[in-house]
C-alpha cells in the first residue's frame, strides 16, 4: 500500500471578537508560541504564527487526515480556552466566527513567512488596518465575497 505525501500550505487569519485591540505585546509573546503548540500537538507543522493586537495570521503545512476546519476549530477553541484561563484578557475573551485561509506554493513559503513575521511592523503605519490587510488578500487570490459576511471592522 503506498503512502500519502502531501505538501499543502495554508495562511489562516482569525480575529478578536468585537475587533477590540485585546492582544498586547505580553499577551501575544505568549499566545503565538501556545497557538505553535497546538499545531504540532496535532502533528501539523507551523511555519509561522504572528499578528497584531485584533487579529492573527498561523501559516503550516496541513495534514492529510485533519480537515482546515478541524484545524481551526482547535486552534481558536484551545487559545481562547487558555486565553480565559490564565486571566491574560478582563473579561470573557473569544475569537469572531470564521476565519480567511489561502494556499501556497513551496516557492511562496519564504515570502508569506516573512510577511506574518512582520505583522507589527507592517501595522504600525494606520493605513495599513486589519481591514486594507484582509480586503488585499480576498483580491490578490481573486476571491469573490460579500461584505455583508466578512469580519466586523471597526477601523
Amino acid at each position: 500500500m503506498a503512502n500519502v505525501y502531501t505538501q499543502v500550505n495554508i495562511q489562516a487569519v482569525f480575529a478578536v471578537q468585537g475587533r477590540q485591540n485585546l492582544l498586547s505585546q505580553s499577551v501575544r509573546e505568549r499566545l503565538f508560541p501556545y497557538i505553535s503548540g497546538i499545531l504540532k500537538n496535532q502533528d501539523i507543522f507551523p511555519l509561522a504564527v504572528n499578528g497584531w493586537k485584533d487579529h492573527v495570521h498561523i501559516f503550516f503545512e496541513m495534514k492529510p487526515d485533519i480537515s482546515l476546519s478541524k484545524t481551526m476549530e482547535l486552534v481558536k477553541t484551545n487559545s481562547s480556552k487558555w486565553i480565559n484561563d490564565n486571566g491574560f484578557i478582563k473579561g470573557k475573551f473569544s475569537w469572531q466566527r470564521g476565519y480567511g485561509a489561502f494556499s501556497y506554493s513551496r516557492s511562496q513559503r519564504n515570502k508569506v513567512i516573512n510577511y506574518i513575521m512582520k505583522q507589527e511592523e507592517h501595522h504600525q503605519n494606520y493605513v495599513n488596518t486589519f481591514r486594507v490587510e484582509y480586503l488585499k488578500i480576498l483580491e490578490d487570490f481573486g476571491i469573490e465575497h460579500d461584505t455583508r459576511y466578512l469580519f466586523e471592522f471597526y477601523d
